[in-house]
């Protein structure tokens, strides 16, 4: 057998040096930087006035922090979106009683998606994983007058690519929370009616 054996004093200095970035550049990655998204709000959309002294809000909703769950990955979680709400559009302006926002669902839950097979899937840009989001609360007002209660639930999903990268993933996650709570504002809003002060 034969082998070769290299002494460094033989290397020139120069060329030990030049090989040296070239590892160093082998050895680590570039992390990727994750964009910062903007907080959802409702303020601008307006107060809605119930006749009750305060206003509270509860969740029966508790995220189980594991898949197929994947709300508490979300930029704003939809749990985090509906509160938001609660807090910027609800207003007590009553002298007694009280309105309870109660939180039965905010779930955002991911499938994968099953992988097509053929010349044709392996030239297009498949969808890999479905993302379905739920959100169910209600508004129960307990005054010595006009008391009841006001329910809404949303539901909307939406897929991502098998190549989506972590800030796509995230942009259209909050997108889906927007649409989301544009839903839920609507029907909560309209079934709130009878009970809203002006």
């Amino acid at each position: 057998m034969f082998g070769v054996r290299f002494h460094m004093s033989r290397f020139p200095k120069f060329f030990v040096l030049l090989l040296l970035p070239a590892f160093a550049l082998g050895a680590c990655e570039t992390p990727v930087q994750v964009q910062s998204l903007p907080e959802l709000s409702y303020s601008h959309l307006g107060p809605l006035k119930l006749n009750v002294g305060k206003i509270e809000i509860i969740s029966q909703y508790r995220s189980p922090l594991r898949h197929p769950n994947v709300d508490h990955l979300f930029p704003t979680p939809p749990l985090k979106a509906v509160r938001q709400w609660a807090t910027d559009r609800l207003r007590a302006v009553g002298s007694s009683g009280v309105a309870k926002v109660v939180i039965r669902n905010a779930a955002a839950i991911e499938t994968a998606l099953a992988e097509k097979k053929g010349l044709k899937a392996a030239f297009t840009k498949q969808q890999a994983f479905r993302y379905d989001l739920t959100l169910e609360a209600t508004v129960e007002i307990h005054a010595r007058q006009g008391g009841g209660d006001a329910s809404a639930k949303a539901t909307r999903f939406t897929t991502l690519g098998e190549d989506s990268s972590v800030n796509e993933r995230n942009k259209a996650w909050l997108k889906l929370t927007e649409t989301l709570m544009r839903d839920f504002n609507a029907e909560m809003e309209k079934n709130l009616g009878p009970f809203l002060r002006r």
